[in-house]
């Protein structure tokens, strides 16, 4: 049986020596975790048009982590210090992605910036800085209670999940229709789904790539990705 097909969009690196010039990249760990789920990861290229049918010949959709949306994305004002790595191409193409993939009801998992993408995408906006030690969610791993009956508790296995984290900003005013399914203890949001969704999403804000090799509940994310996906063929 051949693998279904996971389009992961690609994120701009503007250092990547041993390839001698700038490149799209994804995280080894993150494909990993696909490849361990029995999917086959295929990296596409962040450009934008078109987006629907180009991933119309894919099974399912993982939209990852990178660099943060531009406010101007979801309506702020101002920008603030932290922002960083934003790219207008990139922030186009994965909005485009959210939109195209919940359209068609593919199977998506969204992922820390894939989370907050599909959060905008669907009019909901970010907090653009957490603020500052006690509220910071870089390199820490916490215990995060997971909501009961969601797809989130379903693909984990679990009541509560330890969730890797790397982010400085995070979800404000939820996007149309969204639910929370997981709440970090300083009230951080840190997983959403979408009720009648035409077809398997859920999101997380965490990195659930980080531990998938040595954490089930977290591998468990990707192997609901992949077998959403190959029951939708």
């Amino acid at each position: 049986m051949t693998r279904p097909l996971i389009a992961v969009p690609a994120r701009f690196s503007a250092t990547t020596s041993a390839l001698r010039y700038a490149a799209e990249v994804s995280a080894r760990a993150l494909i990993e975790a696909v490849w361990r789920a029995g999917g086959e990861p295929a990296g596409i290229h962040p450009a934008s048009g078109e987006v629907a049918g180009r991933l119309a010949r894919f099974d399912g959709v993982l939209l990852p982590g990178g660099g943060d949306l531009a406010p101007h994305r979801y309506g702020a004002d101002g920008v603030h210090d932290s922002v960083y790595d934003v790219d207008d191409l990139q922030d186009t193409f994965d909005l485009e992605v959210a939109w195209c993939a919940l359209d068609l009801g593919m199977p998506l998992l969204a992922i820390c910036r894939g989370m907050q993408v599909v959060n905008v995408a669907l009019g909901g906006t970010l907090e653009q800085d957490m603020g500052g030690p006690e509220r910071e969610h870089r390199h820490l791993v916490h215990p995060v209670p997971i909501r009961p009956g969601t797809l989130l508790e379903q693909a984990t296995g679990a009541e509560k999940a330890e969730a890797s984290c790397f982010h400085h900003q995070r979800v404000d005013r939820l996007g149309e229709g969204l639910t929370v399914t997981a709440r970090a203890a300083d009230g951080t949001v840190e997983g959403l789904e979408l009720p009648g969704a035409k077809g398997w999403f859920t999101a997380v804000q965490w990195h659930p790539e980080d531990t998938a090799h040595r954490d089930p509940a977290q591998q468990g994310l990707f192997d609901a990705l992949v077998r959403a996906a190959r029951e939708r063929r």
